[in-house]
């Protein structure tokens, strides 16, 4: 029997989350099970979660899984409470199949986690600068997907044209043929392979430039968001706006919540693993986990400092005799460039909190 009083009982709750309703379990302090309870994903069904925890005690921690998605509105509803949320990573495959599926063993697995000390990171606050420059930035990478897919479509119709039509087009560039495209007149009738493929054409070349369109008003509004909020970042020899966007959304409006610049840097996928076994030690091994996107913003910079840095230059010819960069040493620029970034970023943070 527990007999530790209701006002100094600390209470832990896993949750795990879908669309429409969150499954919670409550533990006390010595990973007793409380009680399960499922409710509506709504601000009623938040309040009556919390309701039904603080019966069993005070409530210490909540481990969530996917703040980033089903579970954002209940961080955000927690977070705005004072309570201490930690993101709970789902059961890997082969725990799954030894202990099987179901909500509630899966809210409790979620509160066990955080018990343990298992689960220890802290969501992204998704609440500043930062999530307005990654909602932004999902609408830029549809539409940069849809516009190359769109003009290798018109690429491959020209090639396929009939004889005429395709010579029309031959030695144009690719503004210069979605020009053309875009001024077609199949006619009003479709009586002809050549005036279906001039409507086709037609229509990629028009969704082709309302997509260029559309890319440069999302930019005009990330640009100076960006600058805004990372001014030092974006003004760093190498460090483009698009870069830096998406420097900004790996770390989140709270990079503070990463321990050091070790824990970007496995953020980012950048930080070497350690590969010693038996007589072979001191060896290390690409990282293939971590954020790719970043990961690929941190390589654009690493690229992009070797044709205008003379540090990185420097730092290349001394590792290599014949001054090229070859992977091993692109790696180590990316984890010295995360390093760097990572401090910039928390000081940015500090300066904007002050």
């Amino acid at each position: 029997m527990n007999t530790v009083p209701h006002d100094e009982r600390l209470v832990t709750l896993g949750i795990d989350t879908h669309a429409d309703i969150h499954v919670a379990v409550a533990l006390d302090h010595l990973g007793g099970r409380l009680g399960a309870i499922e409710i509506p994903t709504t601000r009623a069904g938040f309040g009556q979660l919390l309701e039904w925890a603080s019966e069993f005690g005070v409530i210490d921690r909540v481990g969530i899984e996917g703040t980033g998605s089903y579970g954002a509105g209940l961080f955000r509803w927690l977070r705005a409470r004072g309570i201490t949320v930690i993101e709970v990573d789902r059961p890997d495959r082969k725990l799954r199949r030894q202990r099987g599926k179901d909500d509630i063993t899966d809210a409790e697995g979620a509160a066990r986690s955080v018990l343990s000390g298992q689960a220890t990171g802290i969501p992204k606050s998704a609440d500043g600068n930062v999530e307005m420059i990654r909602v932004l930035r999902v609408a830029r990478r549809s539409a940069m997907r849809a516009k190359i897919a769109t003009i290798n479509q018109l690429h491959a119709l020209v090639v396929s044209a009939p004889d005429e039509l395709r010579e029309a087009f031959a030695a144009m560039t690719t503004l210069a043929k979605v020009r053309k495209a875009a001024a077609l007149r199949p006619g009003s009738t479709l009586g002809t392979v050549e005036a279906a493929t001039k409507l086709a054409l037609k229509k990629l070349a028009r969704r082709y430039l309302a997509l260029v369109a559309e890319i440069a008003e999302l930019d005009a509004h990330l640009e100076p968001l960006v600058r805004a909020t990372a001014p030092a970042l974006v003004a760093q020899l190498g460090i483009g706006v698009q870069s830096a966007a998406q420097l900004l959304v790996t770390a989140g409006d709270n990079p503070e919540r990463l321990r050091s610049e070790g824990s970007f840097a496995h953020l980012c996928g950048v930080a070497p693993l350690p590969a010693s076994s038996g007589k072979r030690v001191d060896r290390h091994r690409l990282n293939k986990g971590g954020d790719r996107d970043a990961n690929c913003a941190l390589h654009m910079i690493a690229v992009n400092r070797l044709s205008r840095c003379e540090r990185t230059r420097a730092y290349v010819q001394k590792r290599s005799p014949d001054g090229k960069a070859d992977l091993d040493i692109l790696r180590r620029l990316k984890r010295y460039i995360a390093r760097e970034v990572y401090k910039i970023l928390t000081e940015d943070t500090l300066t904007r909190a002050a």
